[in-house]
């Protein structure tokens, strides 16, 4: 059976809904999974990118010592051989020679689901995915596995018992309350059972704005993140600006925006025969409601994006989520579908009124057309609030709508250059801006010395080309003439810990066959 509609969106009746069924827990990590961490780890000869904005430099030996970046030593110039002194390496210490490498901090994925879509989406599936991927952090919006299924794997994961990024929990509001939360009491009770629980944010669609501000502000008393998917149910008494005023910290997808944007209308220019629980009008509609709100450059725009600033408002755009929209087709066929999709992942996908983001009943030209000029306003958007001083960060919300972890995760970044993004801001929005809307950028987020070992290693210039950085490669010809798939990121390190992310991702397409095997009764 497939999810009911509203099972993802929790905007309502959190109690209530029959949630997916969670896939097998992550397996212990096996000896062989993961090399270190070491009293000494030396990256030689690498190009790194810092994640902080700056030129990428190299070639610069990294060294590492239980987990702590210690040194950056710049040992020489590109092209020619090294004649630098070296760091030493000590007793017991470990050195990679890596030279011709391209090492960017780990990727925070702000949108991170671990399945909660389709039924049965192994923990291990999606973490190799991630960890394939470059991904050493993920925001989980609204643990809708259950705060106890995804504890486990925070616990796990934080000790590195487990092959998996550290995960942030966020959970739902109102999730595992036994009636809908109808009080600014009720909130804040919610609120303080959240923070016991072990949530470190809380994931909002929707409430009355006193409900909102008791929640918000008793969020902020018990030091919890937020975030929002400001749901057309609710929009209409708070939009992003008011949700920000009240203390919201981050904004999920756009919703809410273009809303705040309205100047010459208050409500969206809804058809009269408009059904929120008929998804292909709700995300057909959605497709045109950039265009209703206020020019780029008006009074308007102007005064929203710079009181946003002002408020240090984050936002997470997740423009991957929606590409299909535009362009239905590619994301049918991407290449990664036949080795790196589940069946029950492939199922949910399909055309159903049953399935949140199925919404391909009879999907048009016209409709493609209009989430093209949409994306290209909300990109717009985007890139001039980035450009005044606003953090935009880098998220996913794969497994749904054709997206699969990991990948849908390095279409982000292309879809952020082409929003006009620097393809050194790009790496920014996906490491350092997601480390400080954490509240974690002293520990991770740049290369820098002192903070945590979380780095990817790739053999390519991503700066050149993002990618390189799939799991499938880059495909192209070679020096002979020949078509060829580029290798993908080589290594991720967590934790000081070396992954070889080409096995983790062997490992998926493993996972990925048993499954089909086991569908068709072999």
């Amino acid at each position: 059976m497939k999810r009911t509609l509203f099972a993802t969106l929790i905007c309502l009746c959190l109690h209530s809904v029959a949630a997916a069924k969670p896939g097998e827990k992550a397996p212990d990590k096996q000896s062989f999974e993961g090399d270190g961490p070491h009293s000494q780890l030396i990256l030689r000869g690498v190009t790194v990118i810092t994640g902080e904005g700056a030129p990428a430099r190299g070639p610069v030996d990294i060294v590492i010592e239980n987990d702590r970046i210690v040194n950056i030593v710049n040992v020489g110039h590109p092209d020619v051989p090294i004649v630098a002194e070296r760091p030493e390496l000590k007793r017991g210490g470990k050195e990679m020679d890596l030279a011709g490498r391209y090492v960017l901090p780990g990727f925070v994925d702000m949108h991170g689901h671990i399945g909660g879509s389709a039924d049965n989406i192994p923990a291990e599936y999606v973490f190799k995915l991630w960890m394939g991927h470059g991904i050493t952090t993920v925001r989980e919006p609204g643990s809708f596995n259950g705060i106890d299924w995804v504890m486990d794997h925070v616990e796990r994961s934080q000790k590195n018992q487990i092959v998996a990024p550290r995960i942030i929990p966020y959970l739902g509001f109102g999730m595992g309350s036994t009636s809908p939360i109808a009080t600014p009491k009720q909130a804040r009770e919610w609120m303080r059972s959240a923070k016991q629980q072990g949530a470190q944010g809380v994931k909002f669609f929707g409430a009355s704005p006193a409900i909102m501000k008791a929640a918000l502000d008793e969020a902020e008393k018990q030091g919890l993140g937020t975030m929002m998917h400001h749901a057309q149910l609710n929009v209409m008494s708070m939009n992003a600006l008011d949700s920000a005023r009240l203390g919201l910290t981050t904004m999920e997808h756009w919703y809410g925006l273009p809303e705040a944007l309205f100047d010459d209308e208050v409500i969206q220019d809804y058809p009269a025969d408009y059904n929120y629980n008929n998804e292909q009008h709700r995300f057909a509609e959605a497709g045109k409601l950039w265009l209703q709100a206020a020019e780029p450059g008006s009074e308007r725009w102007q005064r929203v994006r710079d009181e946003l600033i002002e408020l240090d408002f984050t936002i997470n755009p997740t423009m991957t989520i929606y590409e299909a929209s535009r362009d239905l087709m590619r994301e049918r066929f991407a290449e990664w579908h036949d080795d790196y999709t589940l069946p029950t992942l492939w199922d949910f996908f399909t055309p159903s009124r049953y399935a949140h983001g199925s919404y391909w009943f009879d999907w048009t030209t016209q409709q493609e057309i209009d989430w093209k000029h949409n994306f290209a306003r909300w990109m717009t958007f985007l890139n001039d609030f980035k450009n005044h001083g606003g953090r935009v960060t880098t998220g996913s919300d794969s497994g749904y709508i054709y997206k699969i972890y990991g990948f849908g995760y390095i279409r982000e970044f292309e879809l952020l250059q082409e929003a006009g993004f620097h393809p050194l801001e790009v790496v920014q929005s996906a490491t350092l801006n997601g480390a400080e809307a954490l509240g974690l950028s002293e520990e991770i987020g740049s290369i820098t010395i002192g903070k945590k070992a979380d780095l990817v290693v790739v053999g390519e210039n991503p700066l050149h080309n993002f990618k390189v950085l799939y799991g499938t490669g880059h495909y192209r010809l070679n020096d002979d003439n020949e078509p060829v798939q580029t290798t993908g990121i080589e290594y991720t390190i967590k934790d000081g810990i070396v992954y070889d992310a080409q096995r983790l991702l062997s490992d998926v397409r493993s996972i990925v066959e048993r499954a089909k095997q086991a569908e068709k009764g072999e």
